[in-house]
């Protein structure tokens, strides 16, 4: 077999995932679960520069993580859908899980 079958939307959420390899933009979608927030409290929240905030929100916004909303000048951010908070929230879940879950694979009981 040489071209392997992908399946329809593969390549899509293979750049899904490659969106969500930064643990900063990971982290700014995990805040901006919590609440819809402006560029401002984002870096006020994560510790990062408003330049590199903004940066990343783009790209969010770019892939249809995140949408915007403007009032005035003040511009709000939020998660685009409920299915971007629970891939966020398996993925926590899953680095979280208990090693023995793994020593339990190795040694099946008989």
């Amino acid at each position: 077999m040489d071209d392997m079958d992908t399946g329809p939307g593969l390549a899509a959420a293979a750049q899904l995932f490659k969106v969500l390899g930064s643990e900063a933009r990971l982290g700014l979608l995990h805040v901006i679960g919590q609440e819809p927030r402006t560029v401002g409290a984002l870096a006020e929240s994560t510790g990062l520069s408003q330049p590199l905030v903004s940066q990343h929100l783009r790209t969010l916004r770019q892939a249809g993580l995140v949408t915007s909303s403007r009032n005035g000048k003040e511009v709000t951010y939020q998660l685009a859908d409920l299915h971007v908070s629970h891939v966020i929230a398996d993925a926590l879940a899953h680095v979280q899980e208990p090693a023995a879950g793994l020593s339990a694979d190795k040694n099946p009981s008989k």
